[in-house]
């Protein structure tokens, strides 16, 4: 399995002033928008903490799954939650791409296990040595509004725990901290099966 993030999340999308607020930084100075770099380098970082740790995609962005063979009989999404199904394209040994009719399969929208489940009868055969990608929209919207609250207040407080240890560099713990863990903990997805269905 590879999977591959087509599109990364927008500076417009980073709550980059709430960021700075909760730290209650300085604000006035000529130079008070210098560190927005970094307070948006620490906010992409706790996203992809927290998104490692519940497998969901917070804000919406595109990525490519490719796999060398379906996973049982329907085929389950590594993220949530799913907005759609863009494409699904069958390779074969020498890179060639066939699309798949959207009309042989349907997106089963979950917030644990998103999935693609055949229409009728069973998901297409992947060549010999090929693969199937599939292109698909995850997140919960393209706005910091559309995170549910206590996902977005773990990020905010993932990021000024970067920010606050940033100067300990290799010294920092490496454990989630405890407010974060509890504030995911509903949201994480239990992996059954083997990786299977």
């Amino acid at each position: 399995m590879f999977l591959k993030e087509l599109t990364a999340v927008p500076e417009t999308a980073l709550p980059v002033g709430a960021l700075r607020d909760h730290l209650r930084l300085g604000t006035g100075f000529a130079d008070a928008g210098a560190q927005d770099v970094a307070l948006a380098a620490y906010l992409r970082a706790a996203i992809a903490a927290i998104e490692a740790r519940t497998a969901k995609a917070l804000l919406a962005r595109d990525y490519r799954l490719r796999l060398s063979g379906w996973r049982g009989a329907q085929l389950a999404l590594p993220l949530a939650p799913v907005a759609e199904v863009r494409a699904v394209r069958l390779i074969d040994a020498v890179e060639a791409e066939q699309v798949v009719a959207p009309a042989r399969y349907r997106l089963v929208q979950d917030l644990a296990r998103p999935r693609i489940a055949p229409r009728g009868g069973v998901l297409p055969t992947i060549p010999d040595g090929g693969a199937v990608e599939v292109d698909f929209t995850a997140g919960f919207g393209p706005f910091w509004s559309d995170l549910p609250a206590d996902l977005a207040q773990a990020v905010m407080l993932l990021a000024a725990q970067y920010y606050e240890l940033r100067h300990d560099g290799a010294g920092a713990v490496a454990a989630m901290p405890f407010g974060v863990a509890a504030l995911i903990e509903p949201w994480r997805t239990v992996r059954v099966l083997g990786g299977r269905g």
